[in-house]
């Protein structure tokens, strides 16, 4: 489903990809593991389009997505979680979760927010809050139901585990558990996969924008 091929990507005349090649198959949940600083987080927002490769290729489906705008990658299926959740703060729960959504003509709303309430139902409580007003861990369950309302084919999760409470990690990897054998790929960026070593079916490790070993099983 998803091609990373052998991409380069620099920030600012700072190399920070080189030559990274990752794949999610089908219907599979990968690992990308490294450091902080790793490229982990350029690799997905190089899928996102929100950073150009100036080599190599990232395909989806087969389609070039470098031949497509930014918020194409919505209307294909594909849902981002950011690591520092990117929700807009003056909006509520409801309608960062929708957001996405709106520039996905195929989606329907109500048939969207019914499948995240049914996932999520602590969030139905608080839909109506501003998002400034939630803790960072329910910042994080937002920014996954965001993913998961645009994201019917593949999802990208940058640190879903960083920086939460216990109680709300335990609560995450159960969301992301329960996607596992579905028809959703998933893409798990981590520093470690301490939370999700047992639902991957492979690793991919990256150092210094780079794979350091072949994906294992």
């Amino acid at each position: 489903m998803l091609k990373i091929e052998n991409i380069h990507v620099s920030i600012q005349s700072v190399v920070a990809l080189r030559g990274l090649t990752v794949e999610v198959a089908d219907g599979t949940m990968v690992g990308l593991v490294g450091r902080n600083g790793a490229g982990k987080t350029t690799l997905m927002r190089s899928v996102m389009g929100h950073l150009k490769p100036s080599a190599g290729k990232i395909s989806f489906n087969g389609q070039d997505l470098g031949e497509l705008p930014q918020h194409a990658r919505a209307r294909l299926g594909i849902g981002y979680m950011p690591e520092d959740r990117g929700l807009v703060p003056e909006l509520t729960v409801e309608e960062n979760i929708l957001v996405p959504v709106w520039v996905s003509k195929n989606l329907k709303v109500e048939e969207r927010l019914e499948l995240v309430y049914r996932v999520l139902p602590e969030l139905l409580e608080m839909r109506e809050r501003r998002a400034l007003l939630l803790s960072g861990g329910q910042q994080k369950l937002v920014a996954l139901a965001r993913a998961m309302a645009v994201g019917t084919r593949l999802l990208l999760l940058d640190e879903p585990f960083e920086g939460v409470a216990p109680a709300l990690s335990k609560r995450l990897g159960e969301v992301i558990s329960s996607m596992k054998g579905s028809a959703i790929s998933v893409l798990i960026a981590q520093s470690d996969l301490n939370h999700s070593r047992r639902l991957v079916d492979a690793e991919f490790v990256v150092e210094r924008g780079a794979n350091v070993a072949p994906a294992t099983v």
